[in-house]
């Protein structure tokens, strides 16, 4: 069949190790055969971002500004060891992180549900979406590592120059401070984007965190997105049928280990990171989970929600065979291609989008899936396929539902 064109390019993050491998093999293989693909390439590869002084990761994301819609590859955050493995000039901090904090997003993780991969948590009837905040807290944090004794003071200086002061703590020997912030615009960014993807997926929408305990940090969350819900929510949630609650953190783990699924759950940056990693592990695999980050001002990040893969990476470069899951990964394509196809009015690449997304879910559903999925099927006699011929059996799934 003709290629599908496409009006405008997306941002085309790359990444590393073993998801850049899988990156190439699905636009050999599930894209390119089938879209005239236009993308605005950008090399997040831990080397390239090294080179570029981690430049290249802020040019992807103003890209996606203007563009409006990007895929991202999983990319390394590098430690210590990455720091020496990699020679790096320093320990650079996370691209989501920093992409995140230039569009102000939310991320809103979903695990992919298919036949044959039950919840571990058995009273899980339907989909639990992570609703998480994309800005601040640790992922922006400012830390020291204290020497030895002195005392640790929180200072905020105002335009006029006016000190206000709290005491941190009086250490009397060596340890570590964190400073970490949030600004109120957008607090109330993210809450918007959680009332309005609520209403537009017809879902119950829960947001949870510690104002116990963090009684003016976690407790400003608390105020903006009970005042946004009563000033701005309330009746059209009535309206539609919905509801909106708030508890705290600890609470709603508990409740949600015993709900039967199907709602939005709000968390803070760093709840949202631990939480959507627990979700997905109990939905099926950590590479089973979509992953978006939108934009109050309209722009869109696909990505897998996990990371690169590091231990069959070094399995691909001994030469050794890997059966890594591609699903995530390809959702992010497709979520991307659609989201591009929305906007552009180009519905045929809707449609292709949607086709690949079906052939990747009946493909698992027929028996054929990698080996993290095998492991834990309830379909009996399923084949274990090696990374390759994964996504060659989703082409082919494709390509005979065309």
């Amino acid at each position: 069949m003709s290629k599908i064109e496409m009006k405008t390019p997306l941002v085309e993050m790359d990444g590393d190790e073993m998801t850049r491998i899988i990156w190439q093999i699905i636009k050999d293989e599930l894209i390119c055969p089938y879209l005239d693909l236009k993308t605005e390439y950008y090399d997040l590869g831990l080397t390239h971002r090294d080179e570029t002084g981690d430049q290249v990761t802020i040019d992807s994301a103003e890209a996606t500004k203007r563009l409006g819609v990007a895929v991202k590859c999983a990319t390394i955050t590098p430690n210590a060891q990455r720091v020496e493995e990699y020679h790096l000039h320093q320990m650079w901090k996370s691209p989501n992180g920093t992409i995140r904090s230039m569009l102000d997003g939310t991320i809103f993780r979903a695990p992919i549900v298919v036949k044959g991969i039950e919840p571990v948590v058995k009273c899980w009837k339907r989909p639990i979406t992570i609703a998480r905040h994309g800005y601040g807290d640790v992922y922006k944090n400012v830390e020291y590592r204290v020497p030895g004794a002195g005392k640790a003071e929180l200072v905020f200086t105002d335009t006029e120059g006016h000190e206000e002061r709290r005491l941190i703590h009086d250490f009397d020997q060596p340890g570590v401070i964190q400073g970490m912030h949030n600004v109120d615009s957008s607090i109330e960014g993210f809450a918007h984007s959680c009332f309005e993807y609520a209403l537009s997926t017809h879902q119950d929408l829960w947001f949870a965190s510690k104002d116990t305990i963090s009684k003016i940090y976690d407790h400003r969350f608390k105020d903006i997105f009970a005042d946004m819900y009563e000033n701005e929510y309330r009746e059209r949630f009535e309206a539609a049928g919905i509801t909106y609650f708030y508890t705290l953190i600890d609470d709603a783990v508990a409740r949600i280990m015993k709900s039967e699924g199907g709602f939005i759950w709000a968390c803070k940056n760093y709840d949202g990171d631990v939480m959507s990693d627990m979700l997905s592990s109990a939905f099926g695999s950590l590479a089973m989970m979509t992953s978006v980050l939108v934009s109050p001002h309209g722009q869109y990040e696909y990505e897998a929600a996990h990371g690169t893969v590091q231990r069959h990476y070094y399995k691909y470069l001994r030469g050794e065979e890997t059966s890594t899951n591609s699903v995530a990964t390809i959702f992010a394509w497709t979520g991307a291609l659609a989201k591009r196809g929305e906007l552009d009015g180009t519905p045929e690449l809707v449609d292709f989008a949607k086709r690949l997304e079906h052939a990747t879910v009946k493909t698992i559903e027929d028996g054929r899936m990698t080996g993290d999925l095998a492991r834990i099927t309830t379909l009996e006699n399923p084949t274990k396929l090696n990374t390759r011929d994964f996504i060659l059996a989703i082409r082919d799934e494709l390509e005979a539902g065309v």
